[in-house]
């Protein structure tokens, strides 16, 4: 007789926000909420976000939920214990690849850059992508005329914007750099990230499991696009929503309904059922 595993304490699930968590519309399933709830609560599972969001833009998304572990926030730059409102790890883009973003503004003047520490925006001519990302979710930010009007210190991530033919000569640019000693990686049509050398989501969630003591083959994520590749490549079980790209599916080991329909409470099920 096989006996249902009801202590999930060994266990670290992540879910991205936007378009993984949260449906379309920004909203969250009651289903998601439920199965979160059940999985932390009743099953003492650890249960976490990773996005691309800085401290104040993740906190609200993060206090819908009934969780206490530390998040992922910049696309795996940090970790952050909102409970102790602490820092606990942080991946700042050095100087090289300071000046690679100063290069890039320099030859692409249409180009808008956002430059995203722990706890600031700042928008590098601002125009439309920046402002509209800024404003929707009221954001702390600075309006920069200049590239040294930037502070220099904790640069999280860096988001390249613009129309999709901008981006794409600046993706083929960046691509072009030999040795950049930075990550690269597109967020959507419209944007192309940059964060500090081997620093992405997946890195950090296993550093977040050695900090929880969870052992790496009992951690599990889902996601929706490119800028989940890495944290799913990383953990034991990566799961996929049913409208991520097909590259994302193939290295998934669960294919989730779409976010709309509560793909994390689906993920959820299915870590509770198949992995004992």
């Amino acid at each position: 007789m096989v006996t249902s595993k009801t202590d999930f304490s060994d266990w670290l699930i992540v879910s991205d926000v936007d378009g993984t968590l949260n449906t379309k519309l920004r909203t969250l399933p009651k289903r998601n909420l439920d199965a979160i709830t059940r999985f932390v609560c009743e099953l003492k599972g650890n249960f976490t976000l990773a996005s691309g969001r800085n401290i104040e833009s993740l906190r609200k998304h993060f206090n819908n939920l009934p969780i206490d572990s530390p998040a992922v926030i910049l696309n795996g730059a940090g970790i952050y214990d909102y409970r102790q409102k602490k820092m606990l790890s942080f991946s700042a883009i050095d100087e090289h690849g300071r000046d690679i973003v100063k290069r890039v503004s320099e030859r692409y003047p249409a180009l808008e850059i956002e430059v995203c520490t722990d706890d600031m925006i700042y928008l590098l001519r601002p125009r439309i992508f920046g402002p509209a990302m800024t404003i929707a979710d009221k954001l702390p930010h600075v309006s920069c005329k200049s590239f040294e009007e930037i502070p220099k210190e904790n640069w999280g991530k860096v988001i390249f914007l613009g129309i999709p033919p901008l981006v794409s000569k600046v993706v083929k640019y960046l691509n072009s750099i030999e040795n950049p000693g930075v990550t690269f990686m597109s967020s959507s049509i419209a944007s192309y990230e940059m964060l500090a050398a081997n620093t992405n989501k997946g890195t950090a969630i296993l550093k977040l499991a050695d900090i929880l003591g969870v052992p790496h083959e009992h951690t599990g994520a889902i996601g929706d696009y490119f800028n989940d590749y890495e944290m799913l490549k990383h953990v034991a079980v990566p799961a996929a929503c049913g409208q991520a790209p097909k590259k994302m599916h193939e290295i998934a080991k669960f294919h989730s309904c779409h976010c709309n329909k509560g793909a994390v409470a689906e993920f959820l099920e299915y870590i509770e059922n198949n992995c004992q």
